[in-house]
């Protein structure tokens, strides 16, 4: 796997986002998120900002690590990484506001735009999936 952790700083991470109301909703999500998951945040590659750790074993053999849940200022969205899966949380969803989606990931185009109680439930929420579904594993 590609994206490990890193030693950069999330803060001048995201002080570098060009889009000003990208960087504004990233600074904004930060203590939600902080809050949310009882930990820190750490950089993952260049541009993922990632919160707790997890091992798991892929179905060729190779064993890989990767954050609990996180999100990035992309250029195009903000991007919550919801890792247990978005179909998980069906009912909170239609409960969030402006939003896409793929499995994992929730595509946000302004903070604003969602209901940001609903949106730490569905963090919360996720975060207690993966806890249960990697008890063993958690780093």
């Amino acid at each position: 796997m590609k994206t490990r952790p890193t030693d950069a700083s999330v803060e001048a991470f995201i002080a570098s986002v060009d889009n000003a109301g990208r960087r504004e909703d990233a600074l904004a999500l930060l203590p939600i998120m902080n809050r949310v998951t009882g930990t820190q945040p750490r950089m993952w590659g260049d541009s993922l900002i990632g919160y707790g750790e997890y091992a798991y074993s892929r179905a060729d053999g190779s064993r890989h690590r990767f954050f609990l849940t996180g999100f990035s200022p992309r250029k195009a969205n903000l991007v919550v990484y919801l890792m247990a899966g978005v179909g998980q949380h069906a009912g909170k969803l239609a409960r969030l506001g402006r939003h896409k989606h793929s499995s994992s990931c929730l595509y946000l185009g302004r903070l604003k735009s969602v209901d940001l109680d609903v949106l730490a439930e569905l963090v919360a929420d996720d975060l207690a999936i993966m806890r249960q579904r990697y008890p063993e594993h958690l780093l």
